[in-house]
């Protein structure tokens, strides 16, 4: 009779476990992943002399619950895995309608239980590849310090300055970031050519 009990109480406790992920292609011509509230993506084809990170890069990337006038979330943390050299980079994506940072006062990335960490946006953040609203770490050692609490914790709280003086406070979560690295790192040679 125990065992039973104990059988059943193990495949209730197994049933109410999320499944892992699974990779999947997608038909816009990349593998993806769902890693619990992340996306991760390697698309097929490796383009050396892309002007811009998708065309030699996995991604993965979490997302407000405010949406922008496109659908898409109005602020976002991206993972950035380069293909062709294995180096990850961290961006935030301030996207949101009718809203400008304000690069004068800082951006803020809270870890619960840690210090803050401010950056600069003219001196710790920078745009790449053609973008205007997508801002990268870049020291490589604060971003390396940023992924390893992002692995280590659940969430975030992001604080964003604005141009009309006040701070927009974004929770994002990092539940699924370890996932997502694991993700890149085995589908970022899946292609034909490599």
């Amino acid at each position: 009779m125990i065992a039973r009990i104990g059988s059943a109480f193990l495949m209730l406790l197994a049933s109410s476990l999320p499944t892992a992920a699974q990779p999947f292609h997608h038909p816009f011509g990349e593998w993806r992943e769902y890693s619990r509230d992340w996306l991760a993506a390697c698309p097929d084809v490796i383009d050396e002399s892309a002007t811009d990170y998708y065309g030699f890069s996995c991604f993965a990337s979490t997302g407000s619950q405010e949406l922008n006038s496109a659908n898409l979330p109005a602020y976002k943390l991206t993972i950035i895995r380069n293909r062709l050299t294995g180096d990850l980079d961290v961006a935030i994506t301030i996207a949101a309608d009718r809203v400008e940072a304000d690069p004068a006062r800082p951006l803020v990335l809270a870890f619960g239980g840690e210090k803050p960490q401010r950056f600069d946006f003219t001196t710790d953040l920078e745009t790449r590849h053609n973008t205007v609203n997508q801002f990268f770490v870049v020291d490589p050692a604060r971003r390396d310090a940023v992924l390893e609490q992002m692995k280590q914790r659940n969430s975030l709280l992001l604080k964003v300055p604005l141009s009309d003086g006040t701070s927009k406070d974004v929770w994002l979560s990092l539940r699924g970031v370890s996932a997502s690295i694991d993700f890149m790192a085995t589908y970022a040679r899946k292609v034909a050519q490599y």
